[in-house]
């Protein structure tokens, strides 16, 4: 249903730092850079950072989350904990195991430099 997300920022070359480094805790490559805009490409879709084509600043949506998926509770500790070392802000509650009905998912989630609430999950067996 999806082919990408793109979220903005004000300050292009701090957002490929942080999303490097955050990402790449997921096996996500580096960004690739064009002009204004910063691209993460995958088999399952693509997350793009850009500075607002409009000139105007770039604001974080309220009530929106990006989630990204991790392959482990682990990975998800350490997406977490290279998000903070890099910038972002802990919000909701500490990672961990929550019940969605019969559902259970390891959930963590984080305020990107830019105030963008991002998520990484890992369903539970």
């Amino acid at each position: 249903m999806f082919s990408h997300i793109m979220i903005g920022t004000n300050d292009l070359e701090a957002a490929k730092s942080f999303y490097d480094k955050l990402l790449g805790t997921l096996g996500v490559a580096p960004a690739v850079v064009d002009r204004h805009r910063i691209f993460y490409r995958t088999k399952t879709g693509t997350f793009a950072v850009s500075k607002p084509i409009n000139g105007e600043p770039a604001t974080a949506a309220n009530g929106g989350t990006i989630g990204f998926l991790a392959k482990s509770p682990e990975e998800a500790d350490a997406w977490h904990a290279t998000g903070v070392a890099n910038g972002a802000t802990p919000c909701e509650d500490p990672p961990g195991v929550r019940a969605m009905g019969d559902r259970k998912l390891y959930l963590a989630y984080l305020r990107d430099p830019d105030g963008n609430k991002l998520c990484v999950m890992h369903p539970m067996a």
